[in-house]
């Protein structure tokens, strides 16, 4: 455990190589936390993989500028001079952030399923998406039926502040049928992926998350690809399926057409969950700059 201030602590692991290449990464959500499937595509003999859940605090400590400051503070604790940094989904937008305020701090950047957390995709795939999940949608916005416009995702985040919990448990359900809805469709789709989450994990991945979106991640639109020009010199690749309809192929073609020198790997038969063939792409990847 890591005493980042704010009465606020995080968890994190290290293994693999002990003098190995140091590579942190940075999981999704926000607000979903580690898992061991994040470390197993790297190699053990020649990585010193690093993970941490992200802080789970009170929400006005929890921002991404908060995450920034806790990715640098356990950087220093380790003794580690230069990283790789890699992220998928959210945490593809933390890894971006973090190497724009440090790039002197990272060695390379390698990105999993490529989101900037823009308000425009948190629209698409919050009220877009109901142009191909009507019911699903109905239900989403039925929960909440005091939003107006726009006002889906706020109105989620202050149940999850209300002081019942069968109303908080009620409204991080509702959330959790959407993201599964909208991943029904993906090459190999779990059954209820969030649903299924165990009652604590989703109470927290609800909170969190709904608090990231209403605020756009405290991030100015489009900062992270017009700030892209920042990362060059560091060499970057990013992952993306070409099936992904919840985080679509046009981020990421934007942020390499603005990433000097980045290279995007597009894999034709993967959406935005697991797959063999982009764990596959991953791993080479990974092998490569382990040689590197």
């Amino acid at each position: 455990m890591l005493d980042v201030g704010d009465d606020n602590v995080v968890s994190w692991e290290v293994s693999g190589a002990a003098y190995g290449k140091p590579a942190v990464v940075l999981h999704g959500g926000p607000g979903q936390g580690c898992a061991p499937n994040m470390r197993r595509a790297f190699d053990p003999r020649r990585y010193r993989i690093i993970l941490f859940d992200q802080r789970a605090t009170e929400m006005r400590f929890n921002t991404t500028e908060h995450l920034i400051r806790d990715i640098e503070a356990l950087r220093v604790h380790l003794g580690i001079d230069r990283w790789l940094v890699s992220g998928g989904s959210w945490g593809s937008t933390l890894a971006l952030a973090y190497a724009q305020r440090h790039p002197s701090r990272v060695s390379e950047i390698v990105l999993n399923t490529v989101t900037t957390s823009r308000r425009a995709e948190a629209k698409w795939l919050y009220n877009d998406l109901a142009h191909l999940f009507p019911e699903a949608w109905e239900r989403f916005r039925g929960h909440v039926p005091e939003a107006d416009g726009d006002g889906v995702i706020a109105a989620y985040a202050d149940r999850m502040e209300d002081p019942d919990p069968t109303v908080r448990l009620a409204t991080a359900r509702a959330w959790c049928a959407w993201e599964d809805a909208v991943l029904s469709l993906e090459p190999q789709a779990d059954v209820g992926p969030f649903g299924s989450m165990p009652i604590r994990d989703m109470l927290a991945f609800v909170r969190i998350c709904t608090h990231y979106l209403r605020h756009g991640a405290w991030l100015e639109e489009r900062a992270l690809i017009r700030d892209a020009p920042r990362l060059g010199g560091i060499p970057g690749v990013m992952i993306h399926g070409r099936r992904d309809i919840t985080c679509p192929l046009d981020t990421a073609w934007a942020l390499a057409s603005a990433w000097p020198g980045a290279k995007l790997v597009i894999v034709e038969d993967a959406g935005h969950l697991h797959s063999d063939s982009k764990r596959a792409a991953l791993v080479r990847v990974l092998d490569e700059f382990a040689r590197g």
